[in-house]
Order: structure tokens, then sequence, then C-alpha cells
């Protein structure tokens, strides 16, 4: 898959070309290109195990690669060790020194490049100041919370201005309300200076937050890059799909095929989608919950699907409503409402009619469903 930016923006500041890296057997990345523009915040999104991580640290210095070349601010650094790439990394536990207080933590990478304690003093100055830490510098690190550990991370990381940030799903011990407030902060800090990132997470609510853009990895892999919504509106793979967001996914046969228009056979009843696949093709059909609604208005145009079945729950999440069907097999039913919907549903077990439009299904070969 081609993962490079459209042509016409500024070149590539990170580029990564035909990585292989192999264990033994186990091929963890396999001829993977990745490239990342300057001033992007990037997030590799994918299960434990799809290469996200050996990425990162191959970026870094930290894992050799078997083949590829990467470049970084327009210097070849494939086989230069870590210490010389001028990359920073904020790891999954911080590993931050006990035995060193806030500042000497922060000023620990300039330290380690030669810099006295009086030339330090103003950049890690600077940095705590970045992450509102200037009244811990003097505390140990174990009188920290977690999210204060976090920030002394960042600082760190920053203070020796790195021309590459990489973070290893920094946010992971956090609970979800101090995670997400840390979400808007380090968006916040990066785009006020201009610092190019890649962010190495499992959470897809957390890429879609963060991220200008998104590498959605899957066994060494890219299945798609692009923008947020990109993938959450038009997943080009049924990985993507079901990674990516919450959807309704049925498994069908496509009954016949006019024009850009099919028939498509489901456990539920007969749908139509927009796609191209011939008669007799197995499929994996898709639509997102939001675009979906638990019954049909009056009305409704002709160019409406809709399925029938059991009403097995209803999921009030606050500020939306999910209503669950009864589905066999992997097949999926949900919708999704607005937080006072559930309100006058019928009771489970009841029958329940899903609809939604022709033109907002999605449809995939049912042999790449994951």
């Amino acid at each position: 898959m081609n993962t490079r930016p459209p042509q016409g923006e500024c070149g590539m500041y990170l580029d990564v070309k035909g990585i292989t890296k192999s264990y033994r057997d186990n091929t963890v990345l396999d001829k993977l290109d990745f490239s990342v523009l300057k001033g992007e915040l990037v997030s590799l999104l994918g299960p434990s195990g799809c290469g996200k991580t050996t990425l990162l640290r191959m970026v870094a210095g930290l894992v050799s690669a078997d083949s590829g070349t990467i470049r970084l601010a327009e210097r070849e650094v494939t086989t230069l060790p870590a210490h010389r790439r001028n990359v920073s990394v904020v790891f999954q536990n911080y590993a931050l020194f006990p035995h060193l207080n806030v500042r000497e933590n922060v000023g620990f990478g300039l330290s380690a490049r030669g810099m006295t304690k009086a030339q330090q003093k103003v950049p890690v100055e600077e940095a705590l100041a970045l992450v509102r830490m200037e009244q811990y510098a003097d505390r140990p690190i174990s009188a920290l919370s977690g999210g204060q550990q976090q920030r002394v991370a960042v600082a760190r990381a920053l203070v020796v201005a790195p021309d590459l940030l990489l973070l290893d799903e920094p946010f992971s011990a956090l609970d979800r309300k101090l995670r997400e407030t840390m979400q808007v902060e380090l968006k916040a800090l990066l785009r006020s200076r201009g610092i190019t990132a890649v962010f190495v997470t499992h959470d897809q609510e957390e890429a879609l937050a963060v991220s200008d853009r998104i590498a959605v990895m899957n066994a060494g892999r890219i299945e798609q890059y692009g923008g947020p919504m990109d993938l959450y509106s038009k997943p080009a793979t049924s990985f993507v799909l079901d990674f990516v967001g919450m959807s309704m996914r049925l498994a069908g046969t496509v009954k016949s095929a006019e024009g850009r228009l099919l028939r498509i056979s489901t456990a539920y009843g007969d749908i139509t989608a927009p796609g191209n696949f011939i008669a007799g093709a197995r499929v994996l059909v898709g639509v997102r919950p939001e675009l979906i609604s638990p019954g049909l208005p009056q009305g409704s145009p002709e160019a409406t699907n809709r399925v029938t079945a059991t009403l097995s729950d209803v999921m009030c999440l606050g500020a939306k409503t999910l209503i669950y069907g009864a589905a066999s097999g992997d097949d999926c039913l949900v919708c999704e409402e607005s937080g006072a919907y559930a309100i006058g549903l019928p009771s489970a077990g009841s029958p329940v009619t899903f609809g939604w439009r022709v033109e907002d299904t999605l449809v995939y070969p049912a042999e790449h469903r994951q």
C-alpha cells in the first residue's frame, strides 16, 4: 500500500523505506514504507504484536533493521547509533531515575552531552515551564503522581531539542480522565513548538484524538495511512473497519450485481450496497453504528436498507446509547443513538429493525476478515 503523503506537500521529514525485521522465523516488519512530514503528529495504531513498537525502536536506533533505509531531517540514519540520531523517546514506563530529583531527571540528557549545571539551568527551567512542573523541580520522583511523572518524562525528552520525538504508549498507566487531559495537553504542546512526533498506541480513541495522520498496522504491514476522519469514514480494509471505531458487521453472499449496486444475502435479509463484486462472492458488510436507526421513520426513501433481529441489549453510555440485536456467528448488529433514546424502546426479546442508507454501506471480501 502507498503510504506517501499527497504530491505537492513538503518533503518527507522522516522517511522509512522497505524496512524488514525478523526474529528467527517470525517476520515482525515486512518491507514496510512509512513517512512523516515536518511538524506532524503521527500515530502507529494496531494490536499487540503488529510491529508498531519495533518500528518505533528502529527509528530511535534501539533496534537494527535487516534491510531498508531510514532518513531523518535529510540525513540517512539507518546504521547510526541511537545517541547520534538526536531522537528523544518517552517510554511507556517513563524510565525516570528514582535517585535523581525532577530537575536532575530533566537535565540528564544535557549532562550526557557535556553541559555543566550552570549551562543546563535555563533550558531545564524552560522545559519544566512547558509542562507546568516548575514548582516540583526539587522533588523526588517518588513524590509525584503518574501524570506528573509523565510530564517530567516529556520535559526530559524535549530539553535536548530533538529532531524527532517518539512516544511509546505514554498514557497507558494513567486513569481514563487523566489520560484524556494529558492527550489534550501534549497535542497542544507539540503544536505550539512545531515538534515532529510519532506516537505508538493500541487505543483507537487515543489515536483519533491526538493525530494528524494514523498508520493502522497489522502483522508487520500498514493496512491504511491517512487522516482520522478518512480512516473512520472510509476504511480501506475490513481490518481497519474492525479496529478503528465500532461497526455493524454482517457476513453475506452477493446475489446479483447491476452496475455499481450489489444485492447481498445475509442471515437477516437481503440488502443493497455499492461495490464491485461478482455474483456468488462471499463478502463482509459494514456500517458505522451512528448511521443506523433502530426502526425507520415514515416516508423513508426506497434507497434504504433494513434488517430485523431480536433486541438483545441496550447500553446507556451517557452521551450515547448502543442498541444491540441478537446476532449469530461473528456478525454484530448494533446502532448508536443519543443518550436519551433508550426511553420508549421495546424490551429485550422484542423484534427491532435496523435501517440505514444504501450509500452508507461498506463491502469487503470475506477472506480479508480478521
